[in-house]
Order: structure tokens, then sequence, then C-alpha cells
């Protein structure tokens, strides 16, 4: 008998369903929140009414769409953490009553875990042990990953994500939301030396990306006041030199990390893990370092309920379910699991 998987995503603004069967994803289904838009970033209270009315139809077309009938599911998987509280309470509270309806297990999963193994959804995936470059608006961390269900931070942000600096700083040249997509895009046809910004290098293997928005900021009052059309006429070459900086932050320590562990099988995750400059920093680098490198597809990049299904496989295959006392947790760590 066949063993089917639904999973459900709701930790930020984007309400998905997937379904996957002996480890092959079905489906992948996902609604957007526009609401967002027009405040310039996801807002906690709008984005969990959104998944409230995004949930239900979401997830009965990744059952018709499957080909699965809920009869037929094996267990029932959702997001925990982190994420935003009221996000997640909508999908945690949908699939503890979908399962219980059902009399299914339920099985948690980790959402930053989830971006790793979403590797895993097609070949090739990396080889264990690798080290994983997770990286999105609300998280950045250097992860060393041992078996699908064996994951050791090795670093973190000490402060801002990568993700959050790429939108504030986008934010502040007066870009549309979402901003880092639209800097990333525009940095393509500037020149990344035009400016130069500090490089702040945290001991060992954390970050801190709060200073370069404080330095973009004071360097684009400082200019205007010089000249009105300065961010005007230099846009292209700002957002290029910024990403550089950003880019070459991100790239230091995780060179670091694959020379201190001797591990040269190296991959990316994450919603930042779709830049464009990143990636192409991360392919340059492969040759220079000697690294196997693995990029997602830009579909599992952001956030996605086929790698939240991807997850929950492995954790289905060695018995690791969940009572329905489970309970959403905001912040939650690889490793972090069992708490209430």
């Amino acid at each position: 008998m066949s063993c089917n998987i639904l999973a459900i995503e709701s930790s930020c603004d984007e309400t998905s369903a997937a379904v996957i069967s002996d480890g092959k994803i079905l489906n992948n289904i996902v609604a957007t929140q526009s609401v967002h838009e027009k405040y310039g970033g996801v807002v906690p209270e709008l984005a969990s009414r959104a998944h409230q009315q995004h949930l239900v139809p979401v997830v009965s077309e990744a059952l018709k769409s499957s080909g699965v009938d809920k009869s037929a599911l094996s267990a029932v998987a959702f997001t925990r953490g982190p994420g935003l509280m009221g996000a997640l309470l909508v999908g945690v509270s949908f699939a503890k009553s979908f399962a219980h309806a059902l009399d299914l297990p339920l099985i948690e999963v980790n959402h930053m875990e989830a971006h790793v193994l979403a590797h895993f959804i097609e070949k090739p995936s990396p080889s264990f042990p690798f080290i994983c470059l997770t990286v999105s608006g609300g998280h950045t961390q250097l992860v060393r990953v041992s078996s699908h269900l064996e994951m050791e931070i090795l670093g973190e942000t000490l402060d801002d994500a990568v993700g959050e600096a790429f939108d504030k700083i986008a934010k502040i040249l007066g870009l549309p939301y979402p901003g880092g997509p639209q800097l990333d895009k525009l940095a393509g046809n500037g020149d990344p030396d035009a400016f130069t910004f500090p490089l702040s290098d945290m001991k060992g293997l954390d970050f801190s990306f709060s200073g370069i928005k404080t330095a973009v900021l004071y360097f684009l009052k400082k200019n205007l006041k010089e000249d009105p059309d300065f961010i005007a006429r230099n846009l292209e070459d700002i957002c290029a030199s910024v990403q550089q900086t950003l880019i070459a932050m991100l790239m230091n320590k995780l060179i670091r990390a694959c020379n201190e562990s001797e591990i040269r099988e190296v991959a990316i995750a994450g919603g930042v893990s779709a830049n464009s400059g990143l990636r192409k920093a991360l392919k340059e680098s492969a040759g220079e370092q000697g690294w196997k490198v693995y990029l997602p597809k830009l579909e599992y990049c952001t956030d996605n309920a086929a790698m939240v299904a991807m997850a929950a496989h492995y954790k289905y295959q060695a018995g690791q379910f969940c009572g329905l006392d489970i309970s959403p947790l905001a912040r939650m760590k690889i490793g972090n699991h069992g708490k209430k």
C-alpha cells in the first residue's frame, strides 16, 4: 500500500498544500497573498486572515489534482515553526482537525529543515554530509546536514536576516514590494564596484546584517543632500554594489565553514537562494574551492508545501509522529522538536 501524505505550509504569506506518494511529489499548490503589497511588507494579522480564506481551496485542489482521495492518506504534515504565530496557528489547527476527523497520524515539520530537504525532491541531490546555506527573509543559517533527519546549525545571523536586509534596502531605494527580487533584477545591469559598503565580519560562523542597512541609509542621505537625483541616476549601480556586499558576507562564511569542516558538498536553500547574484557566486566558487554545488529549482526556493511534504516523508519512515496537543512555535530552531 502506498504512503500518501498531505502537507500544509502556512508559516508566513504563502498558503500551500502538497501531496507526496512514496517519496514522489505529486503537486505543489501555492496561493500567494497579494494583500501585503500596498503595505510594503507582510502584515501578520492580514496574513492569518488570508490563510483562513485560502487553506480549504488549496487543500481541495491538492487532493483533487493528485488523484489521491482523502481516504487513501497515510498522514497529515504541517509546518510547526518558525514563522508568524497567527499564520502558523491557522495551518496547525487545520492539520489537527483534518487528521483527527480521518484518524490519521500527524507529522510536525521544522520550516528551516524543510527548506534544506527541498534538495531531495528531485535529483541530483546532495550526498551526506553537506553544508547548506539557508537564506530567507527571516533566517540566515549555515547548517551541517549529516542525514535527512540530522542537522546542526554551525552559524546564524545575530540580528537581521539577509533577506530582510535586501528588502529593507530596496524599500529605502523606493522599490516596490517585494523589494529583494527587484533589487536583484536592477543589480544585473549595474556596476558592483561603483560604490563600497562595509563588510561586517562576526567571529566564527555567525552573521550580522543590521550594519549594512544603516550604512546604506547614511550613504544615501549624504549623497541626496548634494544631488536630489542621486538615486535615480545611480539606481542600478547602487543595487549592484549592495548585492555584491551582501553576497560577499554570505560567501566568506560559507567558504570558512567548508574549509573548517572539510566538506565539499554545498547547497543553498530558502527564498534568497533564488537570487541570481548568489547563484552565480556559488557556481564560481564551486570551481575555485572544488565544491559540488546544488541549487534548488526556483519554485522550491520560496515557501511551499512540497518541501514540507519531503521532510514529512522521511519523518514518516522514521516513525516520528506528534499528538493532537501539539502547538505552533513562532521561534523554532533546527533540532528543536517535541517541545510544546
